[in-house]
């Protein structure tokens, strides 16, 4: 079993070795941090070639969310947390529910901060994890595995398109070695890391910038953003109240203590507070006015007149 996993993997971008860093043990503190920035300087560049195929899995998600879906992510190691701490992030980023974004770990969540040896090993695991967030046709699974082969993120990503889910996935193979049955898969070939395998480093931050994207974008075509700015963002701390006050003065010119008020008024929701100040109505008919416009605050003020 050990020679047919050695056979796997010995071929794979992501544990070979990079002919830049060769010789970066011997090189000073200065000349290694070069060496690590002109490879992260790569990146950027590789996640644009994708950039059509992140557009698609977009999609996918904003249909996903409009059905009442989930979107989950599902890895092992690095790829895991990178799945976990983006979840994370868009409750108070954006207003949602906790449930409607998750990252599903190898190991569980004790996995986060330790690693669970042989976890990822176990595609059945996957598949359990799949069966106990009862996944329907309505959500979308997203398995991301830098080197594509991770069995508990394959067995995730089958047992979830046999349980009808949209599949995307996240790798940084080519895509000539995509043998994976997905609906979009996500190619981010980032070459040799500095040092050899540690995917944590370009692989990362490639994968981390693809999660950044498509979460953001489906937000924002969910009316989570006006202008520039996160309107649906959760008070959960005093940064995130003051911000509040903040977009409400800057979107409405209203003072401080002004924004202050309307914000109580709205429950501390930002949308609510903005649409009562531009529409000039009370915090409950600038949440009709909200439902009315499917959460976008130009669609609801649109309907003031209607």
């Amino acid at each position: 079993m050990s020679k047919v996993l050695f056979d796997e993997i010995k071929n794979l971008v992501t544990e070979s070795r990079n002919p830049a860093t060769m010789n970066i043990d011997q090189e000073s503190i200065s000349q290694i941090l070069y060496r690590i920035n002109d490879e992260d300087l790569k990146v950027a560049a590789v996640v644009r070639q994708e950039m059509a195929y992140i557009e698609r899995a977009v999609e996918i998600v904003v249909d996903g969310f409009k059905k009442g879906g989930r979107l989950i992510y599902v890895g092992a190691g690095t790829s895991g947390r990178l799945g976990v701490l983006d979840a994370s992030e868009c409750p108070p980023t954006f207003g949602v529910d906790p449930e409607m974004v998750q990252g599903i770990i190898a190991g569980g969540l004790k996995a986060l901060t330790r690693a669970q040896e042989g976890a990822e090993d176990r595609p059945e695991g996957g598949a359990e994890d799949m069966m106990a967030l009862q996944i329907t046709a309505r959500d979308v699974v997203c398995g991301i595995a830098a080197s594509r082969r991770t069995p508990y993120v394959i067995g995730a990503i089958e047992k979830a398109r046999a349980l009808g889910a949209k599949t995307l996935y996240i790798t940084c193979t080519p895509r000539a070695e995509m043998n994976i049955q997905v609906d979009v898969a996500i190619c981010l070939v980032v070459g040799p890391e500095v040092v050899m395998g540690s995917t944590r480093m370009k692989a990362g931050t490639a994968t981390k910038m693809v999660l950044n994207m498509i979460t953001t974008t489906a937000m924002i075509r969910l009316g989570k953003v006006w202008e520039n700015m996160m309107v649906d963002l959760q008070m959960t701390n005093k940064k995130l109240q003051e911000r509040s006050k903040k977009i409400v003065m800057q979107v409405t010119d209203v003072p401080y203590e002004d924004a202050e008020v309307y914000l109580q008024k709205a429950g501390g929701h930002v949308k609510t507070a903005l649409v009562m100040i531009m529409g000039d109505v009370s915090a409950e008919k600038a949440r009709e006015l909200l439902e009315k416009g499917e959460g976008f605050v130009r669609k609801a003020l649109a309907h003031l007149n209607k």
